[in-house]
Order: C-alpha cells, then structure tokens, then sequence
C-alpha cells in the first residue's frame, strides 16, 4: 500500500474515521533524521500489512495538525488505533521497533 500523504483537509477521513491501525510520521523536506527514516516507512508501507495504514504530515505545511498532536520534534510517529492516538515515538527508529509498537496495539 502506497504512503498516504495527509494533510488538515483529509486527515478526519484518513486517521480519524479509519478502523484498524494508521501509522503517521510527522516530518519536513529539511529534516535530515526525517529522510533518514523515510525507507523504514516506505518498507512498512511496500508490506502490505492488513488493517495498517501508513501516512504522512509535512509539519510545515500542517502546522495546526503538528500542533493538535504536540509534535515538537520531528521525525514523530502517531500511531492511531480505530481514529484515537494510542502512542508516539519521537526520532528514528527501526522498522522492528515500530512493528512492536503496532504488534502491542492489536
């Protein structure tokens, strides 16, 4: 499944209104640790997990949604569980280290 890019004109239909799991990273084009983390959720994504969604917020671009959530950091990763914020983890990351924070939500 593709990397959906969200914004505040999608995001309710995206995250919110969504069942299962969606895994959003905030990040910007600048950001060095951000692009580093790029193909951890690219990988994510390519699996085609069920009921795992994967999405993207430009925090520049979206800075009432980086500001809804409490991003001061970036790369951040929101994982939703059934539209609601379960957790978050802030820096990069492996991928089998947010595989266990999307394992744990099941």
């Amino acid at each position: 499944m593709a990397i959906v890019t969200l914004n505040q004109n999608n995001f309710e239909s995206e995250v919110v209104n969504s069942k299962g799991i969606v895994l959003v990273d905030f990040w910007a084009t600048w950001c060095g640790p951000c692009k580093m983390f790029a193909p951890v959720l690219d990988e994510i994504a390519s699996d085609n997990i069920p009921d795992l969604k994967v999405g993207k917020v430009d925090v520049d671009e979206n800075q009432e949604l980086a500001g809804q959530f409490k991003v001061m950091s970036i790369p951040t990763v929101g994982i939703f569980k059934d539209g609601k914020l379960a957790t978050t983890s802030v820096g990069v990351k492996s991928k089998k280290e947010i595989m266990e924070m999307v394992d744990r939500l099941k």
